[in-house]
């Protein structure tokens, strides 16, 4: 009889512990499962926009992650298929994107120049450069999200950011591109006007500023092209990398633009147009 009520003992350890396990997977594998909620996101070769496409999903195909690296994801789906998907396409909060672009699987870092103490250049009336830059900054980032972009900005508000933190966020995230935003200042006011994009490095940067360059030609103020630029933001920068002047603080006729309500607004949709160019032609 001790006999048998050992075994059934056993038989019953044996049974919790593998209800145990299996619920232990069931949470495991459901953690990790996730939903597909656009259409036509690409599965690719490696982590990143560099890597060849090799399929697409389609609406509501559910991929079990496997593992994780640059914001990116190894999945396997339809049961035996294997590649990586950009993470933040998979994430429910982009379900409003009907379908994916160029820009979508695209990592931007936008930088505000200035900020905190660092004030920037001055207006003839004494406005900081750090404001306009951040308003600029944020209405890029929400049109670059609205497409499914995964934007991050080296500030969100009025705080000061280190110089050489700036890129290396840039550089940590592994971004497909990095936008600086400033206002220019002539020794004088009212001696200088126009737009300006910079770049560092040539072979990896100067297409980036061409592309941003060519589409800014639509805004109020007028272009004057890509130059070469010594900037710590985007020598420091293994990224694609630009700073964009958009306009002399320090000019009247500059500043009515700049200091508009809709100026933002206008250079967000310049952006975009531009890095759809970049995009298009990588």
């Amino acid at each position: 009889m001790q006999v048998l009520k050992r075994f059934w003992r056993q038989i019953l350890i044996s049974l919790v512990f593998i209800g145990l396990v299996a619920g232990f997977v069931f949470i495991l594998v459901t953690h990790n499962t996730a939903t597909v909620n656009i259409a036509n996101v690409n599965i690719r070769k490696g982590p990143g926009i560099s890597y060849a496409i090799t399929d697409s999903t389609s609406k509501g195909t559910k991929v079990h992650i496997m593992k994780r690296k640059n914001n990116w994801l190894y999945v396997r789906y339809a049961d035996h298929k294997f590649g990586w998907i950009a993470s933040w396409l998979v994430n429910e909060h982009n379900s409003q994107l009907n379908k994916t672009t160029n820009i979508s699987e695209a990592t931007i870092v936008l930088d505000p120049g200035h900020g905190g103490s660092d004030s920037g250049a001055l207006s003839a009336k004494g406005k900081m450069e750090k404001t306009y830059t951040l308003r600029v900054a944020k209405a890029v980032a929400k049109k670059l999200r609205a497409a499914g972009a995964h934007v991050i900005l080296t500030r969100d508000s009025d705080t000061y950011v280190g110089l050489s933190a700036r890129p290396a966020i840039a550089n940590k995230v592994h971004a497909d591109a990095f936008i600086s935003f400033h206002f220019d200042s002539s020794p004088e006011k009212n001696q200088a006007s126009g737009i300006t994009t910079y770049y560092y490095h040539k072979s990896t940067s100067m297409g980036l500023a061409k592309a941003l360059s060519s589409n800014v030609s639509t805004l109020p103020i007028q272009s004057k092209g890509i130059e070469f630029g010594d900037f710590l933001v985007i020598r420091d920068n293994s990224v694609p990398a630009v700073l964009m002047e958009l306009g002399y603080i320090n000019d009247k006729s500059d500043f009515k633009t700049i200091s508009s309500q809709k100026y933002p607004n206008e250079v967000a949709h310049a952006v975009y147009a531009g890095l759809t160019t970049y995009f298009a032609n990588q």
